[in-house]
Order: C-alpha cells, then sequence, then structure tokens
C-alpha cells in the first residue's frame, strides 16, 4: 500500500469475503442470552440503506473496542488467533500486559472493524491491563470448561472491566473455552452452571474450541453484530461519527502502551 501524503490512512485492501455479514447472526441457545435480538433494529436497517453511511472516507469507518479477560491459560488468545489468523497453537507464551488485533468486516454492506484487545490473566500486569480496559463496547470473559475455578473468577474479572466503562455502555459476553476437551454430560453439565453465571452477569454465554474451531466464527460474528448496531444507532442520535473507544487511535493506543508498560514495571505495582 502506498501512503497518502495529505495526512490521510492508506487506503485498505478489500474485505475478505468471510467476514460478510449479511443476516443477523443467532445466539448460541435462548437460555444462554439476554440479548434475544434476532434482526437489526429498524433503525439501524434504515441507516445501513443511506448512501453517505455506505460511503464514508477509510479515516472515520466505524470500529469498536473489544477487551478480553479472563485467568492466565484459559484460552483467550488461541480464540483471538484462531477467528483473527485461523490457527491453533497448543504451547505459546503467556500474554505480557496486552495486546491487540484488528478484524475488518462487511457489515450490510458497510465497512466496520473490531479492534480486539487481548489481556494479560497474570496478577502481576493487571495495573497495566486494566488501563486499557477503558472505552470498551464489548466486555468478553473467558473461563477453561475443564477449570470450572476459571468460571468462579469471571465476575470479578468483569467487575474490574466494569469499572473502567460507564454503565449500559458495552455488551459483554461469557465464553467457555476448551469445549473440546469435556465429554458430553460434563460439557452439558458445565454450561448449566456458565448459564446461571451468565443470567447474574448480564452476559450472553457462548461455549467455543479454539482448537476444532467450534463456534468461534459464529461468536465474532454476533460480537460484530451487536457492536455494529450499537454504532449505527448511537451515530443516528448523535450525528457524530464512531471512533475507536473514546475516541483514542489505534497509533495512540500502542504507543501509551510502550510507555506505560517500563513505567509501571519500575515503580512495582504490578
Amino acid at each position: 500500500m502506498q501512503d497518502n501524503r495529505n495526512g490521510m490512512l492508506p487506503f485498505p485492501p478489500p474485505i475478505s469475503r468471510d467476514r460478510v455479514i449479511s443476516q443477523f447472526p443467532k445466539c448460541y441457545t435462548p437460555e444462554a442470552s439476554l440479548q434475544l435480538k434476532k434482526d437489526w433494529d429498524n433503525q439501524a436497517k434504515a441507516a445501513c440503506k443511506d448512501r453517505a453511511t455506505r460511503h464514508q472516507p477509510w479515516d472515520r469507518q466505524k470500529m469498536s473496542k473489544v477487551v478480553v479477560v479472563g485467568d492466565l491459560y484459559v484460552g483467550k488468545t488461541c480464540l483471538i488467533n484462531r477467528f483473527c489468523k485461523d490457527v491453533f497453537e497448543r504451547d505459546y507464551k503467556a500474554t505480557i500486559g496486552v495486546d491487540f488485533e484488528i478484524e475488518r468486516f462487511d457489515i450490510s454492506g458497510i465497512p466496520f472493524s473490531l479492534q480486539i484487545w487481548d489481556t494479560a490473566g497474570q496478577e502481576k500486569f493487571k495495573c497495566i491491563a486494566s488501563a486499557y480496559y477503558r472505552g470498551a463496547q464489548v466486555i468478553i470473559t473467558v473461563f477453561d470448561m475443564a477449570d470450572i475455578k476459571s468460571l468462579d473468577h469471571t465476575r470479578q474479572w468483569l467487575e474490574e472491566a466494569m469499572r473502567e466503562n460507564e454503565p449500559h455502555s458495552y455488551f459483554t459476553f461469557l465464553v467457555g473455552a476448551k469445549s473440546d476437551l469435556l465429554p458430553l454430560e460434563e460439557r452439558q453439565r458445565t454450561e448449566k452452571d456458565a448459564i446461571r453465571i451468565a443470567t447474574e452477569m448480564q452476559a450472553e454465554f457462548w461455549a467455543v474450541s479454539a482448537k476444532s474451531g467450534e463456534n468461534v466464527q459464529g461468536f465474532f460474528f454476533r460480537v460484530a453484530a451487536l457492536a455494529f448496531e450499537k454504532c449505527i444507532l448511537k451515530d443516528t442520535e448523535t450525528g457524530v461519527p464512531a471512533t475507536i473507544g473514546l475516541g483514542d487511535s489505534i497509533k495512540s493506543d500502542r504507543v501509551n502502551l510502550e510507555e506505560a508498560a517500563p513505567q509501571d514495571m519500575k515503580r512495582g505495582c504490578c
């Protein structure tokens, strides 16, 4: 790609065909969700037909920030890598601080992106990672379906992410990873417990497997659809194009991360 000398971002490549969402994605099971939407909001549908909305400049395209939280080794990075890179690595290094991926979609003919933040599950990195919870439109709390203790910890992770954001400004999801490790009966028992906790958290529950790919695309499509619709409706109300989080750019997030990590580690707060 060539740089634009007028200060604009380079023009993006075409969106992959497997990232086109034309129909509203279904939830995992009705019992597992408080967001029982089955179709786009009528106001959002009308906005999607607007020519100005469909042909916005690349540097003003709609994007939502997603934060993924949970205990160490529950499968957060594997889940993200399976969707964004279509790879599964059994052995990998634990995430240090935070990392992120950008995934681009075509939703009802409109370009849309998710900025997916992968946060560390280690206690010593919490003071760094928690700073990047702010401005999230989606909070995904992940647990290991083969480790019931990690499910018990999800409330704490969600509460920490919620403290950094305004009430009702985000969607919440509870994701059970490594579903392939459980026999059917045990999986059903774990899902029943997860659904109960998800209801208490006002979250939508999904069971996924990064190893097999089960439900991974469906889950992220659901995340993208709900975040996109909220972006559209917010734009309709305010008349201001949606940005990443609270207006932070990708560049400033990366710079802040590089600056914050050594300072925080030097103070010993982690």
